[in-house]
């Protein structure tokens, strides 16, 4: 009893650290808190927090703003329930309220550091529950243009599909429409993919992934360089309009999967999306087969999974009008397909609003 009830605190304590690090609204890092201390914040989180969220390379790299508004946050709940409040919190929150940050990262409001933790559901201790980590450089400021670098809830979906079916994407040509953070292409390179490309169609949006391929010790691969192709954590970041693309710009590829998250997302981007996606569908004339863990995954020639929120159902339907006239079938396979939970500790993340389509030529 007391080693599982030991397994269960680290557990839970595994998940506030995950939380914080991945930048969780502050509402669920305390949320995650109460629960790691059986109901209130008590001392022992709070020096938790001050050990894993402080004078690390974690806490330079954090937005500022954020690490201080957590403590605050903690502070005041605490005072509120008449609980202690630990000296050395309300040391560290002042010292933060009345220092100016010299760090120039500290000093970007605009953009926010982030670890994606995925957890694996078949560990034997908690430190052996880490399945991979993607270091990103994300957008806190999404409802003014920076969408593209910001983490959406259907990139996270896509993300835990290919953790789920490795087989799917292993050894495939992946080709990622709409990239933004890049998060997507570091999963298919986790799970041995022949070839990843990702593409987006921002130029600001594509510099960013590119940090973000260097965060995680991927190379951008280049042309004429004999080191990268040799290399196996390698990808290729492209500049790709849908509007402007053209069948001979896209003849150099030939990709066995396409991917896209949340990119349904404009009905006057909708023709230019199914267009793009024809002629990847389109792209070669060799058949394959894409197996998985069932019959879902059995099919002949490129295949593309397409995540996506429905939050506007006029958009979605004319998706859906496109991709039919252009003689593209797209199935929901949302439940027969459904990943696993690789992000427990995220408590902003509702899978539930996610839409998984699965798009391939009509014969």
């Amino acid at each position: 009893m007391a080693d599982a009830a030991a397994q269960e605190g680290a557990e839970q304590l595994l998940h506030l650290k995950l939380a914080l690090l991945a930048g969780e609204p502050p509402a669920c890092i305390l949320a995650l808190a109460r629960k790691a201390g059986g109901g209130s914040i008590t001392s022992h989180v709070q020096n938790f927090l001050l050990e894993n969220f402080t004078g690390t390379n974690v806490d330079r790299r954090q937005n500022s703003t954020y690490t201080t508004t957590i403590f605050k946050r903690v502070i005041s709940e605490v005072e509120l329930s008449s609980g202690v409040v630990i000296d050395e919190l309300y040391e560290e929150f002042a010292q933060r309220m009345l220092s100016k940050a010299k760090d120039s990262l500290l000093n970007r409001t605009d953009f926010m550091y982030k670890e994606i933790s995925f957890l694996s559901s078949t560990y034997d201790n908690v430190s052996s529950r880490l399945s991979v980590v993607a270091r990103l450089s994300c957008s806190s400021n999404m409802l003014e243009g920076d969408t593209g670098c910001s983490l959406w809830p259907s990139s996270l979906f896509l993300s835990e599909f290919i953790l789920s079916y490795p087989k799917i994407f292993s050894t495939k040509c992946c080709f990622e429409l709409g990239s933004g953070v890049g998060l997507v292409g570091i999963c298919l390179n986790y799970v041995g993919a022949s070839k990843v490309i990702l593409t987006d169609g921002d130029t600001s949006t594509l510099a960013n992934m590119k940090e973000n391929m260097e965060l995680n010790n991927l190379c951008i691969e280049q042309e004429d360089s004999e080191v990268l192709k040799e290399s196996k954590n390698k990808v290729e970041c492209k500049y790709l309009s849908w509007e402007e693309v053209s069948e001979s710009d896209l003849r150099g590829y030939q990709p066995d999967i396409i991917l896209g998250a949340d990119i349904m997302y404009d009905p006057v981007c909708v023709p230019h999306l199914v267009r793009v996606l024809s002629m990847l569908l389109r792209r070669h004339g060799r058949q394959g087969e894409t197996r998985g863990k069932s019959d879902e995954f059995e099919t002949e020639g490129p295949v593309a999974y397409i995540a996506t929120v429905i939050r506007n159902a006029e958009t979605f339907n004319c998706f859906t009008k496109s991709a039919a006239d252009a003689k593209l079938s797209a199935i929901n396979i949302t439940s027969s397909a459904a990943p696993s939970n690789f992000l427990p500790y995220m408590l902003s993340y509702d899978r539930s609003s996610v839409q998984l389509l699965k798009i391939t030529l009509l014969s």
